[in-house]
């Protein structure tokens, strides 16, 4: 009898995924997805593979014995990365998919305060004629921080506008659409020109609030912070004294160090400070699945599975 790999699928939409990977025909692959952890159980302990997303698979993987291979769901892979969680299997995650979606949030909100979008619609429900001027985003100066798959293609939209691109990475070299990057020791340089700063940076000992008030105090006043990276980047009240003293001219923030949001925290009151609820770049099945499916016949013919995590690196 031919072995069959086990998988466990642990997500907030276990039915789209049993209809997606239903429709892969793997022969040699038997699946049990479930939206809570204690629901599987019974499967556990012998599957060889979990799908899913890090803070649904955390729980259960020291019950997970045999597990050779984790394919996260999520770009975030904190959950299971941070010590002193295991490290004697596969973890992959998600690249490709999160690129466009970010850079169509980013650039939304780009725009939209450009063209002053926000403050034409409240002139409308007043019934105010009110011209305002705008510049153009040609020649203006975007920072990167991050120039992983997302910060990449971040750049790129932001050459399509016309714009100039700084970035700032882990090392030196030449990145495509980026006029200049900077290390981390250069920071400070990086962070007094731009008049958008996008956070797109993994949470690392590295990146732990990056944006403190050090570096509030490097930016300039008319720069605009987008944190789409993680929420720990950012230390909320170093940006909340920053917005209320008017050290830069305003934050979009989907993330942040504590998710929900509390409804007391101060943030939700700053007319400066824009918020959406983590969902600037969905995980959408069908984009997860055809990375899982390609995995998957890597991890079957014995191939180096794409988007493999160092657990070192924590990415």
């Amino acid at each position: 009898m031919k072995h069959k790999n086990k998988l466990l699928i642990l997500t907030d939409d276990p039915a789209a995924y049993t209809a997606l990977i239903s429709g892969l025909e793997f022969d040699d692959l038997e699946f049990f997805a479930f939206r809570e952890a204690e629901n599987a159980g019974p499967y556990i302990e012998d599957c060889e593979i979990i799908l899913g997303e890090p803070s649904r698979i955390a729980p259960v993987l020291d019950a997970a014995r045999n597990v050779k291979w984790v394919q996260s769901t999520y770009a975030g892979i904190e959950a299971l990365v941070t010590p002193p969680k295991r490290t004697d299997y596969i973890l992959t995650g998600v690249k490709g998919i999160f690129g466009p979606l970010m850079s169509e949030y980013v650039f939304a909100y780009i725009l939209a305060m450009e063209r002053h979008l926000f403050e034409t619609r409240e002139n409308q429900e007043r019934r105010r004629w009110q011209d305002m001027p705008y510049r153009s985003l040609t020649g203006t100066l975007i920072g990167i921080c991050g120039l992983g798959s997302i910060g990449r293609h971040i750049a790129l939209t932001a050459r399509c506008f016309g714009m100039k691109v700084w970035g700032l990475k882990r090392s030196k070299e030449a990145v495509p659409g980026v006029d200049r990057v900077f290390t981390l020791s250069e920071i400070a340089e990086f962070l007094a020109r731009p008049d958008y700063i996008v956070i797109t940076l993994p949470q690392t000992p590295e990146t732990f609030y990056l944006f403190d008030e050090e570096a509030f105090q490097a930016m300039s006043p008319s720069a605009v912070l987008i944190n789409v990276g993680r929420g720990t980047l950012v230390s909320e009240d170093a940006l909340i004294r920053a917005l209320k003293e008017k050290r830069i001219r305003g934050a979009v923030l989907d993330v942040f160090e504590e998710e929900p949001l509390r409804k007391e925290s101060p943030l939700w009151g700053l007319p400066e400070l824009f918020i959406t609820p983590h969902n600037s770049a969905y995980s959408f099945a069908q984009d997860i699945v055809n990375i899982f499916a390609e995995n998957y016949r890597r991890f079957v013919a014995g191939q180096p599975l794409r988007y493999a995590v160092d657990f070192d690196r924590g990415y």
